[in-house]
């Protein structure tokens, strides 16, 4: 069986719709599916009205949260949240405020740098999608100040360039409340993908774990079997579930393809498994 708890649509920084999104996921084969869009849920809630259309696939309520964790920008994934609890309600209004507050700084920072009009830009390129540093960079290339995605990062929205900031999340211990107390499970995600040393990492997940999280991502996108079973062996010393995704934004020769097998996944603290027994008896 197939799964995938790490996913975009056109609601954050994706290439698919919700619905292309149900549409791929069930003719890949995958049952249980979580969308995550950074910082919101209506991607997810827009998944959910047409869900009944591919009931081979399992919806599971997503979210992917920025916060900050020791001066560094950490996603933070939530799975199974009721998405209309007041935790909820007020941790997305914060985030939709931040990322307000954050597109208008790199506007202006982009505009010291000669690009006039970059947050109208950025904001109309965004359309209903959480605005982003993708959504500025989609601008630039309009306009053409720069060639291409890879320049605009590279020169001006990577880390360390002018258009990254991060100044603006919440901590992560809130974050992680405003799951835990809507019944979701806290994930960390692609627990490698911030190049932190053996010792930093350990002390993230020993601050996640005192927070209330339940769990991290072993499996995320491109990952070598030692990765996974490095991250594992984490797991298992701190007590925690473990999840998988593909963290699947759009089509590429060198992007993950949408679902992560079951059997990849040695592990008996899945946390998969409440979805999937709900799957196979008690779906309703």
């Amino acid at each position: 069986m197939l799964i995938d708890f790490h996913t975009h649509t056109t609601a954050s920084d994706g290439a698919l719709t919700p619905a292309e999104m149900l549409g791929r996921a069930a003719a890949a084969g995958i049952g249980l599916l979580a969308i995550t869009d950074h910082d919101t849920v209506r991607g997810y809630r827009a998944a959910q009205a047409i869900s009944s259309d591919y009931p081979e696939v399992h919806l599971v309520p997503g979210i992917e949260y920025s916060c900050r964790w020791s001066a560094t920008t950490i996603h933070i994934v939530g799975l199974g949240m009721d998405c209309d609890h007041p935790a909820m309600v007020e941790g997305l209004a914060v985030l939709d405020a931040a990322r307000i507050e954050r597109g208008e700084k790199i506007a202006q920072r982009l505009e010291r740098r000669g690009f006039e009009g970059a947050l109208a830009g950025a904001v109309a390129e965004a359309g209903e999608s959480q605005l982003g540093r993708p959504h500025f960079s989609a601008w630039m290339v309009a306009q053409g100040h720069v060639r291409d995605h890879n320049e605009a990062f590279d020169k001006y929205l990577g880390q360390g360039k002018p258009g990254d900031v991060k100044a603006f999340w919440p901590e992560l211990a809130e974050v992680v409340q405003w799951i835990a107390q809507a019944g979701g499970v806290a994930v960390i995600a692609h627990p490698l993908k911030y190049s932190f040393t053996r010792m930093k990492l350990r002390r993230l997940v020993k601050d996640f774990v005192a927070a209330g999280g339940q769990a991290m991502e072993v499996l995320s996108g491109r990952q070598t079997p030692d990765q996974s079973h490095r991250l594992q062996r984490l797991a298992d010393e701190f007590g925690l579930q473990v999840s998988a995704g593909s963290d699947f934004h759009r089509d590429g020769p060198f992007n993950p393809d949408l679902g992560v097998e079951l059997g990849r996944l040695q592990a008996a603290t899945g946390v998969w498994q409440r979805w999937l027994d709900d799957k196979h008896g008690n779906r309703q």
